[in-house]
């Protein structure tokens, strides 16, 4: 009568990434392309290593799925110039190598594929818009928050220390 608890997970889990993308900034969508595609590249890996064929040939689909129908065809190429087809190369080459590794059956590129998936998510985490807002409200927060007189005996403990010391 009732699905698989399994069943009932994977569609709450679908759910949430849905729900998710729709809120997402673009730049945090591109940040779930990247998870996404590092997630397929290394359940492909496991799933080599068991001899899994089956799986491995579905998980590596999906990574070059993700990479060609999701980070590739977002790409601006009149816009991005220079480094949009530099990445569209580099997207490319990827899905080649996902292609041969599955064929081939050899891990190291699965292996290349996936660091070189982690270094353009970790250079895309580090120009995050909303994290250099925060950053950029953090410190001027800093610079002008008053300064908490230090009251002997007491230590640093700040503004309330100060109610209990006159007391």
């Amino acid at each position: 009568m009732f699905g698989s608890m399994k069943s009932g997970a994977s569609a709450y889990a679908k759910i949430d990434i849905e729900t998710g993308a729709l809120a997402a900034s673009p730049h945090k969508l591109i940040v779930m392309l990247f998870d996404g595609a590092l997630t397929s590249v290394r359940l492909a890996q496991q799933h080599m290593k068991q001899g899994n064929i089956e799986d491995k040939g579905k998980a590596i689909s999906k990574a070059i799925s993700i990479i060609n129908d999701g980070l590739r065809a977002s790409l601006n190429i009149s816009a991005g110039g220079d480094l949009a087809l530099s990445l569209d190369s580099l997207y490319e080459y990827m899905c080649n190598r996902l292609l041969q590794a599955n064929l081939k059956n050899q891990p190291d590129m699965l292996e290349e594929v996936h660091v070189l998936l982690q270094d353009l998510k970790d250079a895309w985490d580090a120009i995050d818009p909303a994290a250099q807002q925060v950053g950029q409200v953090t410190q001027m927060q800093q610079v002008n928050a008053p300064k908490i007189p230090k009251i002997s005996g007491y230590g640093d403990l700040g503004l309330r220390s100060s109610t209990f010391a006159s007391a």
